[in-house]
């Protein structure tokens, strides 16, 4: 059950993993993305891969998804998206009468934080923020959402990032002078723009980009917004989209920052900015993510170098393009020989196995 913000990498991927290991495997995209899906599959099957192996099935969650994970032969499930879905699927496999314990395999969403020092380089810090939050309109589980500033350099890096943003164009993707595109669908337009809207009725906004008023009603934008708020636990839940929450910070609360941030349950994606490599290495080890970046952005994990996938709220594990993913896809099987009451034959034995 693959998720809309990776309709290639991330289906292929599951699909792909599952038919190595063994298994037959039913796919079901995103209802967002299912043509996306259906050239996928069109591509495998070209490749080689045999008819009886993949069967895509279309639909939304409630038609197609929750007949699947409540029937009894379905032996596993690898998912990708929101929490709560990820929640629902676990109840309805855990449900069925008489079926085999499923395995379950999902990575989930993130409140993923960044903590900034007062030694950070602030114009790095606004680069690697505005890629971690705005790229691909935020619609990416590792996307950067709050933002801990220390509150000695946070006026100077908010007005580098207030400028920074000033700059950017939303338009349409297919046009390459774009930096941010639409998100996905009006459902979760409206969703983003309510919280925006209580945010900035409450006085917090700090930054935005300039919206071009010819958009406003073709297509599903919305505008890069940041605003500042007293804490993560401010927040309800996470926003899937360009919207950046900025908290400001004293050096010696730290612990309780990282308490903070731990405490959400949340546990994808983390950043660090700081040139105190201690500092970072602390941090790094203190809190409870699957992923975390220093001095950099905190998007774009490469397959075999970053294995991504989170913890807690944020997934089950194993990392998707890490060492252990593609065993989660097979059993385990165990066969003991006493090779001792094999007598003379016990050396033609070892033998013909080597």
């Amino acid at each position: 059950i693959s998720p809309w913000n990776f309709p290639v990498a991330i289906f292929c991927g599951q699909v792909v993993a599952a038919a190595v290991a063994g298994n037959t495997v039913l796919a079901k995209p995103a209802e967002q993305t299912s043509i996306v899906a259906h050239r996928v599959i069109e591509l495998l099957l070209e490749a080689g891969m045999p008819r009886d192996v993949v069967q895509l099935l279309p639909g939304d969650g409630p038609t197609v998804g929750s007949v699947l994970t409540s029937d009894p032969r379905i032996t596993g499930v690898v998912f990708t998206g929101g929490t709560d879905t990820a929640q629902i699927i676990n109840r309805s496999l855990a449900a069925r009468e008489g079926a085999a314990l499923p395995t379950l395999i999902a990575e989930t969403g993130g409140m993923n934080a960044m903590i900034v020092d007062s030694t950070a380089l602030p114009e790095q810090v606004v680069a690697d923020v505005i890629q971690s939050a705005f790229q691909s309109a935020g619609q990416r589980c590792s996307a950067l959402r709050v933002l801990y500033l220390q509150e000695d350099v946070a006026d100077r890096v908010i007005e580098i990032l207030d400028g920074a943003m000033k700059e950017l164009r939303v338009a349409d993707p297919r046009d390459l002078g774009t930096d941010v595109g639409p998100v996905i669908d009006e459902d979760a337009r409206r969703g983003l723009l309510a919280h925006i809207e209580k945010l900035k009725a409450q006085g917090r906004l700090v930054a935005e980009t300039r919206l071009d008023p010819l958009l406003t009603g073709d297509g599903t934008f919305i505008a890069p917004v940041a605003f500042e708020i007293d804490g993560i636990e401010a927040l309800e839940k996470e926003q899937f989209g360009p919207v950046l929450h900025i908290v400001r910070y004293k050096a010696r609360e730290i612990d309780r920052v990282l308490a903070s941030i731990n405490g959400r349950g949340y546990g994808l994606t983390f950043g660090v900015h700081s040139r105190n490599e201690s500092f970072s290495e602390e941090i790094a080890k203190k809190v409870r993510v699957g992923n975390v970046y220093v001095n950099r952005n905190i998007i774009g994990a490469v397959v075999g170098v970053q294995p991504f996938g989170g913890q807690g709220l944020s997934g089950t594990g194993p990392k998707a393009g890490g060492p252990h993913y593609l065993l989660r896809f097979a059993t385990e099987k165990t066969v003991s020989v006493n090779t001792a009451a094999l007598g003379g034959n016990a050396s033609l034995l070892a033998m013909g196995d080597e």
